[in-house]
């Protein structure tokens, strides 16, 4: 497996794919050819040619051999994945809805579909359609019982304490990340590492490897080098294989005191308030308090808390204080540490930090 971590490889992303052992990698990334179908060159209204995707590598014969390939990488990149690993895929209105078809009938389970909507499209020259502004992806789990990852609050965190939507609006490559020789782009589709931060840091942990069968100009592999996360993308076209494989070299990894994630409520260790009693943290009798003192309750033995003729969990007294249907007792309720007013749950935290050490 060591052959395949941390490097990239010139070749035919099948025969190489093949070469991997399974279970080997904890998130996929895939921008497959699009099969965009283009007749004839572009032109802007000027006559001037549009720099579009007419590349030979983008071209098949027939929808069916589009199909026989798509199945062909999606198979091995399913054998590869670690049973609780997950897929990204990404296309246009050309493919997506190929893509996704051959996900659900080789039994990945889908989990969204995310658009990417480019604050900076192309435009549409000839008028006789609607501008492309978006592009499709697919995030999909090995299988439906499978335990993808998903930090959640790390997302909501990085919007603002808001749940991180499925309308992503970012812009296309461009200025500086925008890889150039003589003046041209390197690769059509080079996607924007902003799009690849947002992936990574959502589905993946530091430590985890990261597959692309299709790697390009090598963003992924950008990505993941600064977040801590191993890597191997395969790339047959020598031209974008060396543009990546200089582009990763240059890269550096952030500081790995930086890359944690915050962890998610559920995938933390239940902690009881009685724990906090069994452990001799807190006491029967002791009195617990809302932050401004008004209201005060007893600790009882068996891990309930009492208020005048209101008995019961932490939860439901400090419930029944507020004329509430729930409430967290763990942020209403304080104790008197050296005569200041510190919420219990600051003692729930150190319990974690303790357990996970």
């Amino acid at each position: 497996m060591s052959n395949f971590l941390n490097t990239i490889a010139n070749g035919d992303s099948l025969e190489i794919l093949k070469k991997i052992p399974s279970k080997s990698f904890d998130l996929v990334f895939a921008d497959p050819p699009y099969n965009m179908q283009i007749g004839e060159k572009l032109r802007r209204p000027d006559d001037s040619k549009v720099n579009g995707v007419d590349d030979k590598w983008d071209q098949f014969k027939s929808f069916d051999h589009y199909d026989k390939f798509c199945k062909a990488w999606l198979i091995e990149c399913k054998r590869i994945l670690k049973d609780d690993g997950s897929i990204w895929v990404i296309g246009s209105y050309h493919n997506i809805f190929r893509l996704g078809y051959h996900l659900q009938n080789l039994d990945y389970w889908l989990l969204n579909d995310i658009i990417w909507r480019k604050n900076n499209p192309m435009p549409n020259f000839r008028g006789t359609r609607f501008t492309n502004a978006h592009e499709t992806l697919i995030w999909a789990s090995k299988n439906k019982k499978s335990k993808y990852k998903f930090n959640y609050q790390s997302l909501k965190c990085f919007n603002d304490d808001l749940q991180m939507r499925s309308d992503w609006m970012l812009p296309i490559c461009n200025g500086k990340e925008r890889l150039k020789k003589n003046g041209q782009k390197v690769h059509s589709t080079q996607k924007p590492e902003a799009l690849l931060y947002r992936i990574i840091l959502a589905t993946t942990n530091k430590g985890d490897a990261i597959f692309d069968p299709f790697i390009g100009t090598g963003t992924s592999a950008v990505v993941a080098k600064k977040l801590g996360r191993n890597y191997f993308g395969i790339e047959k076209d020598k031209k974008y294989y060396l543009a990546a494989k200089k582009r990763i070299e240059e890269t550096k990894p952030l500081k790995d005191e930086f890359l944690d994630t915050v962890q998610n409520n559920k995938s933390k260790p239940r902690i009881p308030f009685g724990s906090l009693i069994e452990m001799g943290i807190l006491e029967p009798g002791m009195t617990l308090f809302d932050n401004k003192k008004k209201y005060n309750a007893k600790i009882m033995a068996d891990g309930s808390i009492r208020y005048k003729d209101n008995e019961g969990s932490i939860h439901k007294v400090a419930a029944k204080i507020i004329g509430a249907e729930s409430c967290n007792g763990w942020t209403y309720w304080h104790y008197n540490m050296e005569g200041s007013m510190k919420p219990i749950d600051n003692l729930r935290q150190k319990l974690f930090i303790k357990n996970s050490a």
